[in-house]
């Protein structure tokens, strides 16, 4: 089926970016909105625009039945969730199917089983996908889990089975320990999630965040398109991503995309995805996968020359994939900065009115942002307001190009994270591409004791 008309269920940079490959494809867009963004900008370029409640997330944007209205009002003959809020909600998936609307995403039975940690891992394993040792499913019994974390060696992480984001986390050093840890990681995902199930990892020491974006066509083939290292992160949250990771060889990429593109023709996966791992000494350990676009599918853009999210509506259309494993061709380096509405040093948010804008501009720059001068950041939704990436023939070029966008950038009205990349590409370490998951929060331990 052509897809005519597409309703964007997401706001910000993201529901932007859709409308732009909408656009270029000859497909018109509805927004959806809450009063809190009839101003933003893909509200105001799209065909059509429909509130669906007021600025509260549950009261708008994981509103399914307004979502689903305006989507019958308009005429929308698809919807594309974005990332974050119903993307990957597989109840909202099997809805917009049943209404007779394609679902520009996953089929729901592969959000459902990705979206639960303990069956995602027991699904990577039986695709053979290399999974860190640890427990095959929940567990709540002491002894057992004394068993597995004796044989997996501690230190051991106990998780939430739901959500992440760090929440339902703890790392255990000792047997001693491990009763009372496992009870606090239950309530705190209880309390976060809904769900007090927990299971149990090894836990690696000082890896590496590296992940694989991965495409299906939902009838058997599958490609990779190489790796993202997302090792940056504050709280198990990104802060830079790079393509490709300076650390893997290529015998290594080959190895993992390899294994990875093969598990998902098995499981007939369908659209983008993202599959996550941790490195460490050579090794690749499994921790879970995204079913839905990432925020940093734009380095994987820059380095293929494939745009992500019309591949995305493509398939949803029931088309093949546009390019073949042996024709994808990876090219030079790319970096992308999470620009915050945040103080660049104790990260508290920072909304406001953007008094004055200048994004920086020159070959190979790109900019995904939302903001416009005089346009009012709502407190009410995630902090980032853009995405600033740039792509070289070399990864020091990437580097000295990204140093000149930073110095370009003009957010003026609030404070942003700016200054922050700006450091962080003084130092030698990221520099020298030697950085791992620790090494930005043991940084900036040791930039606030300066």
């Amino acid at each position: 089926m052509a897809i005519e008309k597409l309703l964007i269920a997401n706001r910000g940079e993201i529901a932007l970016r859709i409308h732009r490959a909408c656009h270029e494809m000859g497909i018109k867009t509805v927004a959806v909105h809450s009063t809190a963004d009839a101003d933003a900008m893909h509200v105001r370029l799209a065909d059509e625009a429909i509130c669906i409640g007021p600025p509260a997330a549950k009261d708008s944007y994981l509103n399914v039945a307004a979502i689903i209205s305006a989507a019958e009002i308009s005429g929308a003959d698809a919807i594309h969730p974005g990332y974050g809020f119903l993307s990957e909600n597989a109840k909202f998936a099997e809805i917009v199917e049943a209404h007779g609307i394609a679902f520009v995403g996953p089929k729901p039975e592969h959000i459902r089983t990705m979206g639960d940690k303990i069956e995602a891992k027991r699904t990577a394993g039986a695709l053979g996908l290399p999974l860190v040792p640890g427990s095959d499913g929940a567990i709540s019994d002491l002894e057992e889990a004394k068993a597995i974390a004796e044989k997996a060696g501690y230190p051991v992480i106990i998780k939430a089975a739901s959500g992440g984001g760090g929440r339902g986390m703890k790392v255990c050093n000792s047997p001693d320990e491990l009763e009372t840890l496992m009870q606090q990681a239950g309530s705190e995902a209880k309390a976060a999630f809904g769900d007090a199930t927990v299971y149990l990892e090894k836990y690696l020491g000082n890896p590496r965040h590296i992940e694989i974006q991965i495409f299906g066509d939902g009838n058997g083939n599958a490609i990779h398109l190489g790796e993202r290292d997302c090792s940056l992160q504050r709280r198990h949250q990104k802060v830079l991503e790079e393509a490709p990771s300076p650390i893997l060889s290529q015998a290594d990429r080959d190895r993992i995309g390899g294994v990875c593109a093969k598990a998902m023709a098995d499981m007939s996966y369908r659209g983008a995805g993202t599959i996550e791992f941790l490195w460490e000494d050579g090794e690749f350990y499994f921790i879970e996968m995204n079913t839905r676009l990432q925020v940093e599918h734009p380095v994987t853009e820059m380095i293929t020359g494939v745009d992500l999210v019309r591949e995305q509506i493509r398939i949803a259309e029931g088309k093949p994939l546009s390019v073949t494993q042996d024709e994808l061709r990876f090219t030079g380096h790319a970096i992308e900065c999470r620009i915050n509405a945040e103080d660049p040093r104790t990260f508290a948010p920072s909304p406001g009115t953007v008094t004055s804008y200048h994004v920086p501009g020159g070959m190979h720059v790109r900019v995904d942002s939302g903001l416009y001068q005089g346009y009012k950041v709502p407190p009410y939704y995630d902090s980032m307001i853009g995405k600033l990436i740039v792509y070289g023939r070399t990864r020091e070029g990437a580097i000295m190009r990204l140093k000149r966008a930073l110095e370009e950038y003009v957010i003026e009205g609030m404070k942003t994270t700016i200054p922050l990349h700006q450091a962080l590409l003084r130092d030698p370490d990221f520099l020298d591409g030697n950085y791992t998951i620790k090494w930005l929060e043991e940084w900036l331990a040791r930039e606030d004791g300066q």
